[in-house]
This record gives structure tokens, sequence and C-alpha cells, in this order.
């Protein structure tokens, strides 16, 4: 039970993910201090604590998928596996010691913007804060989606999402069922597949592979990497630039065939059965479905004890899965790689605005924010790494990075117009908006001929900046005062227009 007297903070953070740590160590480079960051798990880390299927690894380059201002020197392969990420996003914390901010087992409750005090009051399973400006850092792959399918809960064996891993579970001699052939699945399931007896793999959509060109860094790379500063710069700027080719393949759909034809390629290299590489083979453009890079996935696929199953599922049955040609596929467990929601995020729901409604029902279904971080009705409230902010082809960190420097200049403009509530007006968030649905007619996330997660209910892409990363850091590389309200709390609590 929380307390009833607020604690008085003057920044408020919710999750203690990549987001929340960059933006604690920009707060305190800053010089201010009076910030705590809530995160309802009992360990730092985001998606990268979470996400400990067997497998999990990052599909970025390690040396890009880092901090700028924070390089790790010893990493020990060219895509970095789970345990690697999260003991660096541990001795990030560690190093820039911002333990003493981070208050562990406190999941948001509700965030509730208070006009009288000009506050967030924010509640959380042990405390209550009262927080002159509020963060959401909370990402978009922190809440599973888990489909509604008829019967699950009569099925008599266990199941699970591939981000809530089950350790205790031997799989060795099992019947096990997938559901998802998404980026989670192609990693976890070749791990599975040679313990288990009989895997079903059920695909709704197949998604165009890529080969993953991964190895262990050498002794001398390791080494030169180390002690040659400028030779790691240099090979994050390589990766860099390989991946924002990638970017303006996707912006131009009619110019991404080759890399289609590479990924074809692959995938009749490694799938010599004719009727299972028709079900493998993609109807839709490479990039309108997130790209997967993987060398295993296809041959894990073609052994013996592996079914790819097409056909729809009609429904759970305590036995297993019925799939819509009336057959019962008898499972002892299901589990679900089904992905996140990450166009409807529940941390909506518990953030509530100047007018007393959620920001869910603000969005009414379609995530939007001015330049990707501030949302009119929500005074002193930025999102990190929300609407479309998310990348196809690069690290999300360098998006993070660019936003926080957004957010510090707003605090700084804050500072300069003497002003302590800061709010995007309507107009100018409905513009953007609008701006940011046009940039993205004509590319392959909007015109590939798929219906992805990127997508929201209503078809809009709400999820994937629709460019290059350089050019969303260059969007959010300078603060407009005069496209945001800001006042200043004045004698008796009237509010004065200071700009």
């Amino acid at each position: 039970m929380t307390n009833t007297t607020p604690q008085k903070v003057r920044f408020a953070i919710i999750g203690a993910g990549f987001s929340g740590v960059a933006v604690s160590i920009r707060l305190r480079e800053e010089g201010i201090s009076d910030f705590v960051v809530l995160e309802r798990a009992e360990e730092v880390g985001g998606a990268w604590r979470d996400n400990t299927y067997p497998g999990a690894a990052c599909d970025v380059e390690s040396h890009l998928y880092s901090y700028s201002f924070a390089p790790k020197k010893d990493w020990s392969r060219v895509f970095a596996a789970q345990p690697e990420i999260l003991d660096y996003i541990k001795s990030v914390v560690a190093d820039f010691d911002l333990s003493q901010h981070i208050r562990l087992g406190q999941e948001l409750l509700e965030a509730r913007w208070d006009q009288e005090s000009q506050r967030w009051l924010v509640r959380t399973t042990s405390e209550f804060y009262s927080a002159e400006i509020l963060i959401s850092g909370t990402g978009a792959l922190s809440d599973p989606a888990i489909p509604s399918l008829t019967g699950l809960e009569d099925f008599t064996g266990e199941t699970w999402h591939s981000s809530q891993w089950r350790h205790d579970i031997d799989l060795t001699g099992k019947r096990v069922a997938v559901i998802g052939t998404g980026a989670s699945a192609i990693q976890f399931v070749p791990e599975i597949q040679p313990t288990v007896d009989n895997l079903r793999v059920f695909q709704r959509t197949p998604a165009w592979v890529l080969p993953r060109h991964d190895r262990p860094y050498s002794p001398l790379e390791k080494r030169v990497f180390s002690t040659v500063p400028v030779a790691q710069q240099l090979n994050r700027q390589r990766i860099y630039a390989e991946r924002e080719a990638l970017a303006f393949l996707e912006q131009r759909p009619r110019l991404i065939k080759p890399v289609q034809n590479m990924a074809k390629r692959h995938l009749e290299s490694q799938v010599t059965d004719p009727t299972l590489r028709e079900k493998l083979t993609p109807s839709y453009t490479l990039g309108c479905k997130r790209i997967l890079i993987s060398n295993d996935w296809y041959p894990a696929l073609t052994q013996p004890n592996v079914d790819v199953v097409t056909d729809g599922i009609d429904r759970i049955t305590p036995e297993g899965v019925l799939t819509t040609d009336g057959h019962l596929h008898e499972m002892d467990y299901i589990i679900f790689g089904t992905g996140f929601q990450a166009t409807t995020p529940p941390v909506a729901h518990r953030i509530v605005g100047r007018a007393g409604h959620s920001l869910a029902q603000q969005w009414g279904g379609s995530m939007r924010a001015y330049r990707n971080t501030s949302v009119n009705g929500f005074p002193n409230m930025f999102i990190i790494n929300g609407p479309n902010v998310g990348s196809g082809h690069t690290s999300m960190i360098y998006m993070i990075e660019a936003q926080v420097d957004y957010l510090i200049k707003a605090l700084r403009a804050m500072q300069s117009h003497g002003a302590d509530v800061l709010e995007v007006t309507e107009v100018e968030e409905q513009r953007f908006a609008t701006w940011m649905q046009e940039r993205g007619t004509g590319t392959v996330w909007t015109a590939g001929g798929c219906s992805s997660w990127y997508l929201d209910e209503h078809g809009r892409n709400t999820l994937i900046w629709p460019g290059h990363s350089f050019s969303f850091r260059a969007l959010v590389s300078t603060f407009d005062a005069g496209h945001y309200d800001l006042t200043s709390t004045v004698r008796d609590g009237d509010l004065a227009t200071v700009s």
C-alpha cells in the first residue's frame, strides 16, 4: 500500500532500461540529482533483463548497440548475446553511480497530472511521489502480446511467452508448439529443436531472413578496440553507414529488390524441399515486416522432428492446438513467440493528463507525439522511445540518445524562459502527426504489402521512424519554444504565460 503523503522529487522516470538509464546519465551531467527511476522489476535492464529465452541475442552489431558515451571495448562477438548486453547495462549503471536513484520493485500504478499543484502525482506499488516532470522510458518491447485464442485456459499443459521463459521446464523429449515466427522465435526455435521430440511451428506470415554474419572477435581485434579508441569509433561508423544504406532502400521499395533476392537465395540454399520452401516464402516486399537475420532458422525447420503449420488456429483444446483444417495437434507445451504490445503500450492507460483522461484514451489506438516526445494535454511529460521512434534498420540506442538530447534542450528552454510548466500546443502536435503520416507514404512499411506490428489498429505506422536515423537526429537537434506553451507558477497558484 502506498503512502498518503507524497515524496517530492523533481523528476520521475519510468523504467530502468536503456532509455531510463540514458536519461539518468544526462540529468546527472546537467547537475541534476533530484530524480528517481521507477522500475517494476527487481533488476535493471528492460527488455534485455526479461528476454532470457535460449539463443536470445541482438540483431544489431555490438559496437553500435551501445551508448556512444560509454563504449564497451571488449565485446565478445559481432552480435552480442543477451547475458553480455545485460551485463553491459549493469556496468553502465555502476560506472555512473545510478543505483542511488533507482527504485526497484516499484511498478507504476498511476501517474496523474494535478492541475492545482502543477505536478505529477505518481503512485507505485509501494510509494507515492509528487514530481515536477514525468519521463516515460518503458519502450515498445515491455509487455508481451498473447493472442486471444478460444480454449487457451483449458489447455492441460504449460504455456508461456518467449519473454517469460520457463527455465524450470525441461523440454527434452516433449511435444512443443511454437506460435509465431518473429524475431524471438527464429532465435529460440533452433536452440530447442535438437532436444524436443516433436516441434510444431505455427506460422501466420513468413519472414524475410538474411544471413547472420556473426563470429567471435579475435584476441587481436579486442586488443585493438581496447587500446586504439579510434579503431572502435571507425568500426561503429562503418556499421552505422551500412545500416543507413538499408534505410535508403526501405524508403524506396522499388530499389530493395537486390536485397530481397539475397534473402531468397538464402532460403533456397538452406531449404531444398519445394513445399516447405513455398511455405517460407513471403509474398510482401522485404522490409515491410521486420527483417530477420539467422543462419540456423531454416536448417532447424527442415529437421524431421519439425513441422511448419500454416493452417489457421481454430482453438486450443485441453490436448493441444486445433487448426482450421480440423487437425488436432496434441502438445505438451505451447510457447508464444508473438511479440509485444508495441502500438498499444499498457503504460498509456496509467498516465492521466490535464483533462482527466488517460494517454491511451487520448490516442484512441493511434500513438502520436510532437517530435515523437511531447503530447498536448500532458504537461511536463516526455516520452523516450515512444511513437515513431522505433527503427527497423539500426540501433535503438542511437535514437534514444537523440531524444534525450531533445529532452535536455527542452529543460534548458524552460530554465531560460523562467517556466516550470511546458506543454506542446494542440495545433503543432496535430500538424506534426499529419507530417509523420505523409512522410511514411510510399515507404516499404506502409506500401510493402503486409500487415506488420509496426502498424496500429487503424493501419497507421505509429512505431517506426520512416527514414534515416540521422534525419531523426536532425529533427530533434533544436527545440522550438514557440511550439509550446511555457508557463510559470506565480502568487496564489495563478499561472502566467512566459512565452
